[in-house]
């Protein structure tokens, strides 16, 4: 089920990450559309001031509109040049002409032009000409004053543009480019996000497995070593009745401590794994703080515990607020100098259990303390050597807590010690 559920969210994802970017990607395109068509309305406007401009021009007399018309008349009394010459000469000025004032209005597309007449008589035209099957936009104009009145013709001047959207979409480059240079940026990354995600995703699946089948490789002499310590219990007596004991309840804890590890990866995401009942809590508080001043006595620690306002009606694991209090105990254990001071107290206060372990070890950084809940995260301990774990231990009390409906905080101070607080919701009748 876990399984399916997993592959179900995968093509999810996936899914949602399609959609956005065929979503991001049709966004693009109107907005890209909406560019080519006023790119079209700023290019008509252009064309209509530089028309203006050349129907002014070419309404008063100048040299080049005597030069066009003496083209057109065929006088050429005033020039030493053949007809030729004169036609040639008047093409080449009047493209210029026409191209100046095209640039001046911010239009550099290509373009051709043709001056005839009513009757379809052309007179000056551009080398090159455009194939009627092209894609061309056309802007005839009507021209008066002195060309027209020389030449006693009705004069048109036509300027055509071929593949104008491709100029257009020249003129949208700074637009178009950047969109989709980003919009790849954007793929890249979420699929680099993916990627990563389900490498982690295997990395995590990986480390589960071998820390499951390292565990269960554990059981084994855990096992054997307890059925051989409680049958040495049998056996001795006096003050070494006692340390067996003690021994016999490390291995318990140590039991837990593997079956702990072995239940965290089922854990992991899910809330339907605890085996929810009612009981009084002090009892077991009572105990594990029972047992851990036996072990503080042998070690030459010192611990004190102080269980206030019971009963403790509570629903919730047994087994699992069990190892998750053994655990903070052995963890102010671990981080405390020789001989440690540890304190256990409990009390109620608005509903909620209040389960404080105290300890005067070398506390925690400000650093530290924003990441200690972090599964394999471990604090820094400097030149100390004597302490093992693997920053499993508060990453399961913070999850336990969690699936309780409670949290978990922390005081703490390099040099004066911790305080672990897990506030806990008690029943209510």
């Amino acid at each position: 089920m876990g399984v399916y559920c997993s592959m179900v969210r995968k093509y999810l994802y996936i899914s949602l990450f399609i959609v956005s970017i065929i979503g991001l990607s049709v966004v693009q395109y109107q907005y890209f559309r909406i560019g080519l068509n006023l790119a079209g309305l700023q290019f008509d406007e252009n064309m209509r001031e530089a028309m203006t401009e050349m129907k002014e021009e070419l309404s008063a007399r100048n040299e080049l509109t005597y030069l066009v018309a003496t083209s057109i008349t065929g006088e050429e009394e005033n020039f030493k040049l053949s007809m030729d010459s004169i036609r040639d000469a008047s093409e080449y000025f009047f493209n210029d002409f026409v191209k100046s004032k095209l640039v001046e209005h911010g239009i550099k597309a290509d373009f051709t032009y043709e001056l005839y007449s009513r009757d379809s008589l052309v007179y000056l035209g551009s080398s090159e000409q455009l194939d009627e099957s092209d894609e061309v936009l056309s802007y005839p104009m009507t021209l008066k004053g002195y060309l027209a009145d020389t030449s006693n013709k009705n004069l048109i001047l036509e300027i055509r543009f071929k593949n104008v959207n491709r100029y257009f979409l020249s003129q949208l480059n700074g637009l178009t480019i950047p969109s989709l240079f980003f919009i790849l940026i954007i793929i890249s990354i979420l699929i680099w996000v993916f990627r990563a995600f389900y490498l982690q995703k295997n990395l995590i699946s990986t480390t589960n497995e071998f820390i499951n089948n390292l565990t269960h490789e554990l059981k084994t002499p855990v096992f054997s070593m307890g059925v051989a310590s409680k049958i040495l219990e049998e056996k001795i007596d006096g003050d070494a009745k006692e340390v067996v004991g003690v021994m016999r309840s490390q291995l318990d804890k140590m039991k837990n401590q593997i079956d702990k590890v072995l239940e965290l990866a089922i854990i992991e995401g899910k809330k339907d794994v605890l085996e929810m009942e009612r009981f009084d809590l002090y009892p077991l508080l009572n105990r594990i703080g029972s047992n851990f001043s036996s072990l503080a006595n042998l070690e030459g620690g010192s611990f004190e515990m102080e269980l206030s306002d019971a009963p403790y009606d509570f629903k919730g694991d047994k087994y699992h607020v069990d190892n998750a209090v053994n655990s903070l105990l052995e963890n102010a254990r671990k981080y405390s100098d020789e001989p440690y001071k540890i304190r256990m107290t409990a009390f109620k206060e608005k509903g909620m259990l209040h389960i404080q372990i105290r300890d005067e070890g070398i506390g925690i950084a400000k650093e530290g303390q924003k990441k200690i809940f972090d599964k394999y995260f471990r604090v820094p301990n400097g030149d100390r050597h004597d302490v093992k774990g693997y920053g499993l231990g508060l990453h399961y009390v913070k999850r336990i807590v969690n699936l309780h409906k409670g949290k978990i905080d922390v005081v703490s101070e390099e040099g004066v010690g911790s305080t672990f607080t897990m506030i806990l919701p008690l029943s209510r009748q």
